[in-house]
């Protein structure tokens, strides 16, 4: 079997100008040309002998005026278009019916008048030119410099090499490189009525999306996680292939997969064998927020990873408005300088209380002890929890909810020891206001001494499944670690809420951007990190939403030059941020049932040369494919997915 570098070079060899001028490939005449548009007569004769001509299919008007010139103008079929005579051949039609019998078909057509019936219109859009350059080599611009009568030009139809060549064709020639795989082959419309012969294969290089912006829009089981496979596989086979980017030689990818369908991560009936792990079993690590066999779970241990744990729980508490809650989210974990005594004490308080949150939420404690400093004025109070207690030697977290709680209970108590050391101190409280918001969190009570009618710890409770006693190292910095040695990994999101795919999603993401700006910062050297999104519109922000911050804005600005690719899959391109879409370079549309989404396509690229048949083929696979190298849209039908050796 032929290798595709092999078939790529064969193609490279194809004469474009000798190759199209055969007679048998013929299709018409132009009447009109400019800039954007050419309309030409042909006739159903020559429509029917290059096997019909579908709206957005390929044309070649070949440029005879003089000799010895190469030049072909590229075209795209859009509609049917008037000719002159149109308004004649319709009255002679109408007669001619008028006069047939109801029973047959009435006295046949004269020749001429049937050859006169068989005349149409077609219009097409002007898509580019090619040429040949002073060294003879052909090349495609995506405009024209200068146009000519249109008698000076034929029409024909590509098929076979010609057509492979066309829409294979890129800036610099066929590829031919390492990175060129088979995407799919060419396809005009869902009837497949007409078509036959050789399949024309479309080739794509993995080098378009690595670091690049990627959209797949269709609706459900249109083929978008088909074209997401085919893309990963792309990318697995040019990573540590050797070839070199810049002078560069491209290390192995990392791969991540944000899987909120859970099809990517384990099988199942509709695409049976397909899976990406069972592809790649050695180099996939499955995560899940569940524990299941053959998954890693994605979960913290709160007591070991305290600032990433806290990060969580404020991240999955987002939406609470009230103000102690806010002010919980809000706590600074920033580890203080060893040197300032004062300070490190007050962060070992604050984090002895939080631990004794976790605790009242039912987090478990795993045996732990903290430790803290107290004072002789606190231990020497009489106060139940407090007095003869010394946390500096370390008590349980049942311990130290009972101390928390008493002190919270005594905090405002003109005679009791913290009012006296507020005095002693000239006015500076005990507890920071981060240790005095936790003890507020824990004791469920707004005031010191008050009564608890605030839900406080009972927020977190239903949280807690979120921590395990058995992991020490925080799960994104383990995926971090999985992507840089060039490893595929995938989050399996399907059996969680919407809250926790969304904030698990942000974190990890947040996580390998923040980790990537630290290393092009330092100006170390790195490997690219392609990012695979599901279901896109549940993360992603909305159309209206300004906040250009956020992860995902910041990710199609900015990760180009992180060597972060962003491949992300959804049904609505409405509801993509436009900063997003701006920065998308690789596109691949399949049906879409809706004007609205339609229309917001359309504002790209030339997509709307296929607004009608996007809305109408419902065909699965069936893509208009733009790709960064491309110039122009493909119409195709992408190849099925398969695990290597299957």
């Amino acid at each position: 079997m032929q290798s595709i570098f092999e078939e790529l070079k064969q193609l490279a060899s194809v004469d474009l100008f000798v190759e199209s001028r055969k007679d048998d490939a013929f299709v018409g005449r132009p009447f009109y040309l400019d800039f954007d548009r050419l309309r030409l007569m042909s006739n159903d004769k020559w429509k029917h002998s290059v096997g019909g001509v579908p709206a957005g299919a390929f044309l070649l008007a070949l440029y005879n005026g003089e000799p010895g010139i190469d030049e072909a103008i590229l075209l795209r079929v859009l509609r049917p278009t008037k000719l002159p005579t149109d308004d004649d051949m319709v009255m002679a039609m109408v007669d001619h019916y008028k006069e047939a019998p109801r029973e047959d078909g009435g006295a046949p057509l004269d020749s001429y008048t049937r050859a006169e019936f068989q005349f149409s219109g077609l219009e097409c859009r002007v898509i580019g030119t090619f040429y040949r350059d002073t060294n003879r080599a052909t090349r495609f611009a995506g405009d024209l410099d200068n146009f000519y009568a249109p008698h000076n030009y034929r029409v024909v139809k590509p098929s076979g090499k010609v057509l492979e060549y066309i829409v294979n064709f890129r800036e610099d020639g066929i590829p031919g490189g390492k990175g060129d795989e088979r995407i799919g082959r060419v396809r005009y419309s869902s009837s497949l009525r007409h078509h036959g012969g050789d399949e024309v294969p479309v080739y794509v290089s993995a080098l378009d999306f690595l670091g690049k912006r990627t959209a797949l829009f269709g609706m459900t089981r249109t083929g978008k996680s088909n074209s997401v496979k085919k893309i990963i596989q792309a990318t697995v086979k040019i990573g540590g292939s050797g070839v070199k980017i810049k002078d560069e030689t491209l290390l192995t990818v990392g791969q991540i997969i944000f899987d909120i369908n859970g099809e990517y991560a384990n099988a199942n009936q509709q695409d049976e064998g397909t899976a990406i792990y069972e592809q790649y079993p050695l180099d996939v690590t499955r995560y899940s927020v569940l524990e299941k066999t053959g998954f890693k779970v994605m979960k913290l241990n709160f007591y070991e990873s305290v600032v990433e744990g806290h990060s969580l729980l404020a991240s999955l508490l987002g939406d609470d408005t009230s103000t102690y809650t806010r002010a919980f989210c809000s706590i600074d974990w920033t580890e203080p300088d060893a040197t300032d005594f004062s300070a490190t004490t007050r962060h070992a308080v604050m984090k002895a209380a939080y631990l004794a949150c976790l605790k009242s939420a039912g987090y478990g404690d795993g045996g732990i002890k903290v430790k803290f400093s107290s004072n002789k004025t606190i231990m020497e109070s009489g106060i139940p929890g407090l007095g003869g207690v010394d946390p500096s030697k370390g008590i349980t977290l049942d311990d130290a909810i009972t101390w928390f709680s008493a002190a919270w209970a005594n905090y405002d108590d003109q005679n009791g020891p913290f009012q006296a050391l507020k005095r002693e101190k000239k006015g500076r409280d005990w507890a920071d206001e981060d240790t005095q918001t936790l003890m507020r969190f824990l004791t469920r009570r707004a005031k010191p001494g008050g009564a608890p009618n605030e839900a406080g710890y009972r927020k977190l409770i239903k949280h807690r499944d979120l921590h395990t006693s058995s992991i020490a190292k925080p799960f994104e910095d383990e995926i971090i670690e999985l992507l840089r040695a060039g490893k595929i990994v995938i989050l399996d999101l399907s059996q969680g809420d919407p809250q926790i795919q969304r904030t698990y999603s942000d974190r990890v993401s947040r996580k390998i951007f923040v980790e990537a700006m630290d290393r092009f910062i330092k100006n170390q050297q790195t490997n690219f990190i392609q990012m695979y999104f599901e279901e896109a519109h549940n993360l992603f922000p909305r159309k209206d939403d300004k906040d250009l911050t956020q992860i995902y804005n910041r990710l199609a600005k900015e990760g180009q030059k992180l060597r972060i690719g962003l491949c992300y899959a959804t049904q609505e391109v409405s509801s993509i941020s436009s900063s997003i879409l701006k920065n998308t370079q690789n596109w691949f549309v399949s049906h879409l049932n809706n004007r609205d989404e339609l229309r917001e396509l359309d504002k790209y690229y030339d997509f709307e040369d296929f607004t009608d048949s996007l809305r109408r083929t419902i065909d699965k696979g069936f893509i208009r494919l733009k790709t960064d190298s491309n110039t122009f849209i493909v119409p195709i039908q992408v190849d099925p997915f398969k695990v290597m050796g299957s």
